[in-house]
C-alpha cells in the first residue's frame, strides 16, 4: 500500500496569522483536502502559536470526528509538559516528537537517540498509555534505531529536509535518499514502522517511495501549500496523492 498523506497544516495557519482576520480558515482548508482524499491533518502547536493555535486544535478534531471518521489527527511537537497536556485533552491518532527548541523557523533535525533515551522512553510509555500511536523524528542514521525502538515508540519520522534541499543536485539528493533508505531499512528490521516529513515534494516523492515501499506516512506542509496556490487545495492533494503512488 502506498504511503498515506497528512497535510500540515502550519503553513496555511500562519497566513491567517498575517492578519487579525478568520481568513484562510485553518478548517476550511482541511476540509478541502480531507475531502480531496488526504488521509490526515498534521499541526505543529508551538509553545508561541505563531502558526497553528491551541483554539485550533479541537475544531480540527471535531472535524475528523464528525465529517472524516477514517482520517487521523497527528500532532507533532516537542514533548514539555504542556505539549503532553495538549496531546492529552486533544487526543491525536498519531503524536509525533520532535527535538525542537521554541526558537526554532521548523523542525531541522531528529533525536540523539542514544543520549536522548532515558529522557524519551518514560514520554513514549506515558504516551502509548494513553492510547496514542507514537513516532519519534530521526535523522537519516542507522546508527540510532536500536535506541529509537528501545523507547517503546511504534514509528519513526524521517527528516527528509537535506533530500529536499539537494532538489538541484542530483548526486547528493541520491547519496541523501539512500541515506534515508539505509535508515528505514534497519527500522523496519527493528519493528519499527516509518514515516517521513520536511520539503517533500511531487518531483521527489517518487524517488522516495520507490526506496522505501513500506513507507506509512508522510507529512507535508510547504512544498503542498506553495503548490496550492497554483492548482488549488484539492488538486495539489490529488497530485501528491498520486506522488505516493496511489491512483
Amino acid at each position: 500500500m502506498p504511503a498515506k498523506l497528512s497535510v500540515n497544516l502550519n503553513a496555511i495557519a500562519m497566513l491567517r496569522n498575517r492578519r487579525d482576520l478568520p481568513w484562510p480558515s485553518v478548517i476550511g482548508i482541511g476540509r478541502l483536502a480531507l475531502a480531496a482524499g488526504a488521509h490526515g491533518l498534521t499541526v505543529h502547536p508551538r509553545p508561541d502559536e505563531r502558526h497553528t493555535r491551541h483554539s485550533d486544535l479541537p475544531e480540527i478534531r471535531a472535524l475528523i470526528d464528525d465529517e472524516f471518521p477514517r482520517a487521523e489527527f497527528n500532532i507533532e511537537g516537542y514533548p514539555s509538559e504542556d505539549f503532553l497536556a495538549l496531546v492529552e485533552k486533544h487526543q491525536p491518532e498519531q503524536v509525533t516528537l520532535v527535538p525542537d527548541d521554541p526558537a526554532q523557523a521548523t523542525s531541522d533535525h531528529g533525536w540523539n537517540f542514544a543520549a536522548d533515551a532515558a529522557f524519551l522512553t518514560p514520554i513514549v510509555k506515558r504516551l502509548k498509555k494513553g492510547g496514542f500511536r507514537v513516532s519519534l523524528f530521526s535523522d537519516a542514521d542507522p546508527a540510532g534505531i536500536a535506541a529509537a525502538r528501545d523507547t517503546g515508540a511504534d514509528r519513526i519520522e524521517l527528516y527528509t529536509g537535506p533530500y529536499g534541499s539537494y532538489h538541484s543536485d542530483s548526486a547528493k539528493a541520491a547519496n541523501e535518499l539512500e541515506r534515508l533508505g539505509k535508515t528505514a531499512d534497519a527500522a523496519s528490521a527493528a519493528g519499527l514502522q516509518v514515516n517521513a516529513g520536511h520539503d517533500l515534494t511531487v518531483g521527489n516523492l517518487p524517488a522516495l517511495a520507490r526506496r522505501i515501499p513500506a513507507l506509512a506516512e508522510v507529512s507535508i506542509g510547504h512544498g503542498l501549500t506553495a503548490d496550492a496556490l497554483e492548482y488549488g487545495m484539492a488538486g495539489t492533494v490529488g497530485r501528491f496523492l498520486r506522488a505516493c503512488g496511489w491512483k
